[in-house]
């Protein structure tokens, strides 16, 4: 099964910034807070792989076409 991308190019970029940040905050401020560093890795994940699933039931999508 091939997972169609719906994740343009800024909004990977600030899931993989925003996720990276989360995933630090969650290990180093606040002494490891497994919740915050999930998140942060779930987000910068959908940035790198570049599919969001939440977006499919909505029809979403931040990729251009074309």
């Amino acid at each position: 099964m091939k997972i169609k991308k719906n994740v343009g190019r800024l909004d990977r970029t600030l899931r993989i910034v925003a996720g990276s940040a989360l995933l630090l905050a969650g290990f180093i401020l606040t002494k490891n807070n497994f919740w915050l560093m999930g998140i942060g890795l779930a987000i910068m994940v959908v940035g790198l792989i570049g599919f969001c699933p939440i977006y499919v039931p909505f029809g979403i999508s931040t990729r251009k076409q074309g």
